[in-house]
């Protein structure tokens, strides 16, 4: 029996950085029909007359066929996906935009990496929780959008409950240069795109440290240990951690010359403050509040140990030296490499 043709895809992609750019940019490649919208109607205007989001995508054109708007309604017109790619402390608010422009049962693909500092929910639970119960999916992985808008290789998870949305974000997605992967733990996956970007915050310490290779080798290993260990304790899947969510994107993070994350934590090792840093970024180093969400009431760390984290929080917020932290580090009570697991690895 032929399968049921799917209609063509009428995307609207929620959210004008580098990541919702080129992801609208991707789509269109692939035969979309898309949508970008903008917060700033002055800069949607300029994206419409120059065909270049100079800000956050420079030298990179926008086809003509790809429509630019700061209005809900009209970005939300005829739409049958949606993906949300806005910085999670701002997503809130901007969910709230489109409440009456998004019909009850329109998927969503979110595409944003981080935790809300307040609640604790990460991006998918905050839409759901303002838009109303609907199919969502989590599209995450080792990506920067500076390489992928040169279409250059990348692999991705497609992460959903519902197994045929994955597949048809899977369907939508995919092109020769762009390779994705189901997976049925949107919730690690959603941890783990935000927890690795807290190791990266580290790994940029060391790096402004000067401490080396061997030093970075083991912030990563046990950084990978340390968001398993949290992911498990709320109920997602340890092997999550260690896929394309996780570990991919752990490396990706914590090496490359893209990762603001990374670029933030180096500056701090050098010696600038946290404010100063933040104040000469053009985009959000989702990490910085990351680490905040999780000391906050609402991260319930109990009894999981998240050591090279909670270093991180106390150079970031309370004023620590970024050379006491890792003598802290390092000084720790010995223990075994895998007590954590205690036997369950799921």
């Amino acid at each position: 029996m032929a399968e049921t043709p799917q209609p063509p895809t009428r995307a609207l992609v929620i959210g004008d950085g580098s990541w919702g750019t080129t992801l609208a940019l991707h789509l269109a490649r692939n035969g979309a029909n898309v949508k970008l919208w903008s917060a700033f109607p002055d800069f949607a205007q300029e994206l419409e007359r120059t065909r270049e989001n100079k800000r956050f995508l420079p030298g990179v054109p926008l086809p003509r066929e790809l429509e630019v708007t700061a209005d809900p309604h009209r970005a939300a017109d005829g739409a049958n996906l949606v993906v949300s790619v806005v910085p999670t402390q701002y997503l809130r608010g901007v969910a709230l935009r489109f409440e009456d422009a998004l019909g009850g049962n329109l998927a969503i693909v979110s595409a944003t990496k981080g935790i809300e500092i307040e609640t604790f929910k990460t991006p998918s639970q905050i839409l759901v929780e303002v838009l109303g119960d609907r199919p969502v999916c989590v599209l995450t992985g080792p990506s920067h959008a500076e390489e992928v808008a040169l279409q250059k290789p990348v692999a991705l998870l497609a992460a959903s409950a519902d197994r045929e949305l994955a597949q048809r974000v899977q369907g939508v997605f995919s092109s020769p240069y762009f390779r994705v992967y189901t997976h049925h733990d949107p919730l690690g996956a959603e941890l783990a795109g935000a927890l690795k970007n807290v190791i990266a915050i580290a790994a940029g310490i060391s790096d402004g440290l000067g401490l080396g290779d061997n030093a970075k080798a083991a912030l990563l290993t046990r950084g990978m240990v340390e968001i398993a260990r949290y992911g498990r304790s709320r109920g997602a899947s340890s092997q999550t951690f260690f896929g394309l969510a996780g570990f991919g994107d752990l490396v990706t993070t914590c090496c490359s010359r893209h990762s603001r994350n990374r670029a933030v934590g180096e500056a701090i090792g050098r010696g600038k403050s946290l404010a100063d840093v933040l104040a000469g970024m053009k985009m959000v180093a989702e990490g910085v509040w990351t680490a905040k969400a999780l000391f906050g009431p609402e991260a319930d760390l109990g009894e999981v140990s998240m050591p090279i984290a909670e270093q991180v929080h106390a150079v970031l917020f309370d004023g620590k030296s970024p050379r006491e932290a890792v003598l802290d580090l390092m000084t720790r009570t010995p223990t075994g490499e895998m007590d954590w697991l205690d036997g369950d690895f799921r």
